[in-house]
């Protein structure tokens, strides 16, 4: 018994209509990795260790207008430092003088309660009152009790 093996006298290539996305997929990949580089980039400058919080998250507006209070006490307006003395009309300029603003406080962990209540009473002094606590979500833990309020906006 033989076998045989055919073969064609022509050595054309046989014409394939399939896409080949190998190219495709190699952009993607380097897009992937130029965005994991700038993501970190593109975040706030103010490093600010925050506290954890269990509760549910709100929406956030669009431009949040954030308030810091650095370990060292310093003040930030977004990423611009300010000075105390220029609290309230480096404020009014970054609201265009809307009180209803809502102002997100932040704090570092390590930032005692009563310099907390003083950021808070300097933005009270200045007018704003909406005023909403900022921390990083946290998983509970099973030990640890519920929290009583979960609400982080003051009057």
């Amino acid at each position: 018994m033989g076998s045989r093996i055919r073969q064609t006298m022509d050595d054309d290539l046989e014409e394939s209509h399939e896409i080949n996305v190998t190219p495709f997929i190699d952009v993607i990949l380097v897009l992937l990795i130029i965005f994991m580089v700038a993501a970190p980039l593109a975040t706030v400058d103010v490093n600010v260790d925050l506290p954890g919080s269990t509760a549910t998250p709100a929406p956030r507006p669009e431009t949040p207008l954030f308030l810091t209070l650095k370990d060292d006490l310093t003040l930030a307006i977004g990423n611009d430092g300010v000075p105390r003395p220029a609290f309230a009309a480096t404020l009014d300029a970054k609201t265009k003088g809307d009180k209803q603003t809502r102002i997100f406080l932040r704090a570092d962990k390590a930032v005692a309660y009563g310099d907390l209540m003083e950021a808070m009473n300097l933005l009270r002094g200045a007018g704003y009152l909406k005023v909403a606590l900022v921390g990083l979500e946290a998983a509970p833990t099973s030990n640890a009790p519920a929290p009583a309020a979960t609400g982080a906006a003051a009057p």
